[in-house]
Parts: structure tokens; C-alpha cells; sequence
């Protein structure tokens, strides 16, 4: 006669049990919580804009969300701006030329499209004022770039203005 626990088997196929249960990298079980496309202050941030630029920034959040996942993207100085170890790494704002791409360590990118230098650090821009003007092949370089080429911005103040190179 079968035991009452054989009867009482589950009828999914083990592989689909183990997957549904099996531990996720946040430590609890089922599907990790999706991550959102995008902070929403830089949400509230991109909407205000015409939206000429608030489809181009939506955009471009896009791609950095996925570019740089690690990053933690929020307004800072009343514009996004997104994180790396608490380096601020990429941004953007609208100026009058347009929707200005920054990126804080780009001078050293070796990138001609990231024709903008900074006047003091080493950060290098683009303006760019529609989606179409985006270009994605160098955006997605760019943001490959920003992961291993920092400098360190988070500790400018106790380093007294003297920047320092992150390895």
C-alpha cells in the first residue's frame, strides 16, 4: 500500500519546483523584484521637460539603467545624475543648446563625440535635442567606459580639490 506522502506528491515537475523555489540573490524565493526603468525623481525630472527632451531623456535613462546597472541613479543638484560607489559617474541636464550628456571622467574616454570638455575637471559632454539625435553604438562605449575609467569625485572636498584616479 503507498504512503499517504506519495499520493500527496505534487504533480509540476521537480525542475519546476526547485526553480520556483530556489533562493534568489536578494535571499528570498521566487522571481527577484524587477527593477525599476527609472528613479522617480528623475521620472518627475524628465516629465517637466518639452517633450522633444523628455523623450530624449527617457531615453537616455533607459540606456543608462541598463549600461550601468550597478549605478544608482537620483537628483542631485536638481539633475540625474547616476552613482557608481558613490562616484557620481553620468548625467544630464537641459541647457540652452539642448540636453547636455555628461560624464564626469569622460576627458580621459579618448572619445571624439564627447566633444565638450570641462573647464576645470575631468569631465567631457555632449548636447544632444531629440531621441534621434542619440548615438547608441558610442552612448553604450561611453557607458562601458564610465565603469573602468574614474576618477574620484565622491572625496573632492577631503582631498581639498586635488583628484585622484580610481583603479
Amino acid at each position: 500500500m503507498p504512503r499517504d506522502i506519495d499520493r500527496a506528491a505534487p504533480t509540476l515537475p521537480l525542475l519546476a519546483i526547485r526553480s520556483r523555489l530556489a533562493p534568489t540573490v536578494l535571499g528570498g524565493y521566487g522571481a527577484p523584484p524587477a527593477r525599476p526603468c527609472m528613479h522617480p525623481e528623475i521620472e518627475r525630472y524628465n516629465k517637466k521637460l518639452e517633450l522633444a527632451h523628455e523623450e530624449l531623456c527617457n531615453a537616455l535613462a533607459k540606456t543608462i539603467e541598463e549600461g550601468l546597472s550597478a549605478a544608482q541613479g537620483k537628483v542631485w543638484h536638481a539633475h540625474p545624475v547616476w552613482f557608481l560607489a558613490g562616484n557620481p559617474t553620468v548625467g544630464y541636464s537641459r541647457q540652452k543648446r539642448g540636453i547636455r550628456l555628461m560624464f564626469w571622467s569622460g576627458a580621459d574616454f579618448d572619445e571624439p563625440g564627447l566633444d565638450v570638455p570641462g573647464a576645470k575637471f575631468k569631465d567631457a559632454s555632449v548636447f544632444w535635442n531629440t531621441k534621434a539625435d542619440i548615438d547608441e553604438p558610442a552612448l553604450v562605449r561611453w557607458l562601458r567606459k564610465a565603469r573602468l575609467i574614474q576618477w574620484n569625485y565622491r572625496d573632492l572636498v577631503k582631498k581639498k580639490g586635488r583628484l585622484e584616479r580610481l583603479d
